[in-house]
């Protein structure tokens, strides 16, 4: 439990630079718990802000940045991550005397360079970031908070502000937060997005088609069409400004091609290895610990949130390339994805739920070796989420924010057509709960056996 602040709480305010998604979602909840906010975007949103806001108690919206860094105790960037280091640049100067500084990016080490050189140094710095997207309730998802360079009173004062969110607090260096954001995100987010531009390339609306109509495609195809329900820009930056990021993305083009080689090469025993092997690798201790065995997606979970109209039909096995090549780009990487569960987004959790549910049921893994290299109804699939996976690592590789919008954007359009992008975020949202509420079911288990096990011990 953080430190109560001895000051009282309307003597403090809370200062927003960017009334983004995520920027509306923290002046919302901070607000509503009894703090006074100040909040500013770019100059031709003010007048549209001051009308949107005016009835909302709490909330004052300024003009720019500079009113509100001089007005506020604790300022928190809710910026693009590859704008951070202009803005701060502009506004960082005009920071008030002694106040705390944060930012909500999702890549932190650009955003730690971009405070350290142009915040005063009577300024402290503790950032925050929540694992989440704005659509999400943030009750009992992760909040990473980052004490870089603070007094206690500060970060407990931070830590207190934010705890009207309901989120579960985890506490890390920035350095760390960068590692595990890259473990858990960057990769997760390359492979819907991959999945997303091959349905394109093919023109397919998947929900369209009988066999996307179940199972583990139901996680695809919802995750899928919520990333392209956001803002280019949030997975951008995590992908292109993060180093870590950066080499998982890379690992995972190349396992996504290896495999379709020999796939296509019908080379059976050595695809067959490499898969099992990396099976092996990241599922191989919950198969055998009799604690771990439960399956995070049950069937009765995978079939209730579907955006498929299509009477169900007994479906072809899947190659499910973007899984084999998830689980094999985590063994090449040497990346154990439950280390890091704690922190784990929901799009994580679903990810891993649907890799978990393909490797430790034998039957439906060899299914799927079998579907690669002898039942081609995917293969035009499989090609185009080659070429996909490819061509987004090469715009990470390259830096190039231009082509990652311009690719992002021609699907989100592509999918727009059909108007099912709203209507998949409210079925992810109710998706993501089941998911949140089944993660904490397992976790209590888990608690109860080993209880039971020290018991055991101890007679």
């Amino acid at each position: 439990m953080p430190t109560v602040s001895i000051r009282p709480r309307e003597s403090i305010s809370v200062g927003i630079i960017g009334m983004g998604d995520m920027g509306k979602m923290y002046a919302m909840l901070i607000s509503q718990a009894g703090w006074k906010v100040n909040a500013c975007d770019r100059d031709e949103k003010y007048d549209t802000l001051k009308e949107e806001y005016k009835e909302i108690p709490n909330i004052t919206i300024l003009r720019n940045g500079h009113f509100v860094s001089r007005q506020s105790d604790y300022i928190i960037y809710s910026v693009e991550a590859e704008n951070i280091g202009k803005v701060v640049a502009i506004y960082g100067p005009s920071t008030k005397l002694g106040a705390i500084v944060g930012g909500q990016t999702s890549c932190k080490a650009p955003e730690i360079a971009a405070f350290e050189k142009h915040l005063p140094e009577d300024v402290d710095i503790v950032s925050c970031h929540s694992l989440h997207g704005p659509n999400v309730d943030p009750r009992g998802q992760p909040l990473a908070l980052i004490k870089h360079r603070s007094s206690q009173e500060s970060y407990s004062l931070v830590e207190e502000i934010l705890t009207c969110f309901g989120s579960k607090i985890v506490h890390l260096s920035a350095a760390e937060h960068d590692r595990i954001t890259a473990d858990t995100q960057a990769v997760t987010h390359a492979a819907f997005l991959s999945m997303g531009a091959a349905w394109h390339a093919n023109g397919h609306f998947p929900w369209e088609i009988n066999r996307w109509s179940a199972g583990i495609e139901n996680i695809k195809i919802n995750v899928t069409l919520r990333i392209y329900s956001n803002k280019w820009h949030v997975y951008a930056g995590l992908a292109i400004l993060n180093p870590s990021a950066r080499l998982q993305i890379r690992q995972y083009a190349s396992s996504v091609t290896s495999l379709f080689k020999l796939m296509i090469s019908d080379e059976r025993a050595e695809f067959e290895r490499r898969v099992r092997t990396a099976g092996e690798f990241i599922f191989g201790s919950r198969n055998q610990s009799p604690k771990k065995q439960e399956l995070l997606l049950r069937d009765s979970i995978l079939e209730k949130y579907s955006l498929s109209s299509l009477p169900p039909i007994p479906t072809k096995p899947n190659s499910h390339l973007s899984l084999l090549a998830m689980v094999d780009s985590w063994h090449k990487c040497g990346i154990s994805p439950y280390d890091h569960i704690i922190c784990s987004t929901p799009l994580f959790r679903l990810w891993l739920g649907a890799a978990e549910y393909l490797f430790r049921q034998p039957k439906l893994l060899d299914d799927c070796i079998n579907a690669a290299l002898i039942e081609h109804s995917f293969r035009e699939d499989d090609i185009e989420f080659t070429f996909a996976a490819r061509a987004w690592s090469q715009a990470v590789e390259d830096g190039d924010f231009d082509a990652y919008r311009r690719r992002f954007m021609a699907t989100q359009k592509f999918f727009e057509e059909k108007g099912r992008l709203k209507e998949a975020v409210m079925v992810g949202n109710e998706m993501i709960k089941t998911i949140l509420l089944r993660t904490k079911e397992l976790e209590e288990e888990e608690g109860r056996l080993q209880v039971k096990g020290e018991k055991r011990t101890e007679e």
